[in-house]
């Protein structure tokens, strides 16, 4: 890859703008707009304990992996977690993968404050439990869901983990102070707050390597399908499913989450799935898995979809997405870190069609993942385009964040 086909990280200045801009105040006026008091108690509390370990260190040390801007990715002694809470779990990640949003945040290119903890998808090993908990035992390996959530309060029993009551808005793994400090999955050691409601063990027999994007990434993929594919088929059995990812070749997004949409949509009896993506790497891959793939440029030529998943991260994809809907179908959109979008509300009115865009509830979704995965119905591992140790995550995820690896995933060694 030459120097000019590489993607290049931000600077301090440039990723603080990020955080500035439109998209960045939005956010956190949505991260504060709950439980504002208890947000702000937690980065008060991380302020306290970062202070008082630097006077007088106490704790036992671990690796976690920090990303700051400029493109710096390094592993940093920090304190191990304390022992468990009643409710709370130790875990060691045994498998830690990318999410699609990873490159732009390992490049400074999103609103997230940074310098942050990295790493939001995981495999892990259980280490140590607290009193309290039941289903989880040490030594069982998990996938640990990258939103924190009770498994309580009334969001979380309708399904809607991803916006659990019980911690404030958007808390996160992974984010860093957007997501409220609860530290990153690229770490030797991490503390589960709700062991109970967020670990799923991993089935008997599914590679860590294969599952660990359970974490997010195919569990976002999983919701754009299941609730309006059956559906749709049961009216028009053998119908298409159109994803639109990339629109230019130099998005700085991995491309994982619209080959995942592919393989869940034909698990789900699609009877053929289009995937029009600009990156060429990413149409190559997607036809050695079995998919129907297009430059962006031959979308005039389509018919309109009844289900039209927007995974392209800008506002023209939005709108091209919309105008390819058909009559009575369903436009599922990933969103973007765009501030806003113009959509063509008439013809959505005269088509009668639906728009669904907003955020995944992961750990709502992972057990029907992890069917799939079992069952042989997907096979997440052919999504991987590299595979490298967690040892060596420095110099395998600067690689990930300058060139155009689909999906990195990081293993013991």
């Amino acid at each position: 890859m030459s120097k000019s086909e590489r993607h290049r990280p931000y600077g301090r200045l440039r990723n603080a703008a990020q955080g500035l801009g439109r998209v960045g105040l939005t956010a956190g006026a949505v991260a504060f707009e709950r439980d504002r008091e208890l947000r702000i108690a937690r980065l008060k509390a991380a302020a306290r304990d970062a202070v008082a370990e630097r006077r007088r260190p106490s704790r036992a040390k671990m690796r976690a992996l920090r990303v700051a801007p400029g493109g710096r990715i390094e592993w940093r002694s920090t304190p191990a977690p304390r022992p468990p809470g009643p409710k709370e779990a130790i875990v060691h990640p045994i498998a830690v993968a990318t999410c699609d949003l990873d490159r732009a945040i390992l490049l400074g290119r999103t609103p997230f404050p940074m310098p942050l903890h990295y790493g939001h998808e995981s495999v892990a090993e259980v280490v140590e439990v607290g009193s309290e908990v039941e289903r989880v035992k040490p030594g069982e390996r998990v996938v640990v869901p990258f939103q924190i959530n009770c498994g309580q309060c009334a969001a979380c029993r309708a399904g809607l983990t991803g916006n659990c009551l019980a911690v404030p808005p958007l808390s996160m793994y992974g984010f860093g102070l957007a997501g409220g400090h609860w530290g990153g999955h690229v770490a030797d050691l991490l503390k589960v707050p709700f062991a109970d409601a967020m670990l799923v063990s991993l089935p008997e027999g599914v590679d860590p390597a294969a599952a660990v994007s359970a974490s997010d990434n195919i569990c976002d993929a999983h919701r754009h399908l299941a609730p309006h594919l059956p559906a749709i088929l049961e009216r028009q059995p053998g119908a298409t499913v159109l994803i639109l990812a990339a629109q230019t070749r130099d998005l700085p997004f991995g491309a994982s989450l619209p080959l995942y949409c592919a393989q869940i949509a034909l698990a789900l009896g699609a009877g053929r799935v289009i995937l029009a993506d600009a990156r060429p790497p990413v149409r190559l891959r997607a036809v050695e898995l079995g998919i129907d793939a297009i430059p962006p440029s031959e979308l005039g030529g389509l018919d309109p979809a009844s289900l039209v998943l927007d995974l392209s991260a800008a506002p023209l994809g939005l709108r091209r997405a919309l105008e390819l809907t058909a009559p009575d179908g369903v436009c599922s959109s990933a969103g973007s870190l765009h501030p806003s979008t113009k959509i063509p509300s008439g013809l959505m009115f005269a088509r009668n069609m639906t728009l669904k865009i907003g955020r995944s509830h992961a750990r709502a979704e992972v057990p029907a993942v992890l069917d799939l995965i079992a069952a042989g119905r997907i096979a997440p591992e052919r999504v991987n385009s590299t595979v490298g140790a967690i040892d060596d995550a420095p110099r395998t995820l600067r690689d990930h964040a300058e060139g155009n690896a689909i999906k990195t995933v990081l293993v013991e060694s």
